[in-house]
């Protein structure tokens, strides 16, 4: 039995943290807990032996129409590792109809959770 659990909660403050002493101050509004921006999925996971945690978080930069899904690991002793392949990326179209956003939006988000699973459970999709 495995010792990952989801941890269906607001995102864990170290996600934040982390990603701010690695790639420096402000470079991560997106994780930050106190943003209240519209819901957008996310996914946690929480070792409970190790306190290690994964999490599939929103990612966006100034370009409102490109959007990606980052998927993090957070070992137990610090660090914020990106997981690869990378960042599922798809593209909102501004003109596009509210259906299309969420489909496409949905799309990149279950790839980036089968990344995350693959990860920790070592699924192969």
């Amino acid at each position: 039995m495995s010792s990952w659990r989801p941890y269906n909660h607001s995102l864990l403050p170290t996600f934040y943290e982390r990603f701010e002493e690695r790639w420096g101050k402000g470079a991560a509004p997106f994780l930050d807990p106190e943003v209240t921006e519209p819901p957008m999925p996310r996914a946690q996971w929480v070792n409970v032996d190790t306190g290690a945690a994964v999490a599939v978080v929103p990612m966006w930069a100034d370009d409102s129409e490109h959007r990606s899904f980052g998927v993090f690991y957070l070992p137990p002793q610090g660090d914020i590792w990106v997981l690869h392949p990378g960042p599922t990326q798809y593209v909102e179209p501004e003109g596009g109809a509210d259906r299309e956003r969420v489909t496409l939006r949905n799309q990149a988000f279950s790839k980036a959770i089968r990344h995350a699973e693959e990860f920790i459970f070592g699924l192969i999709a």
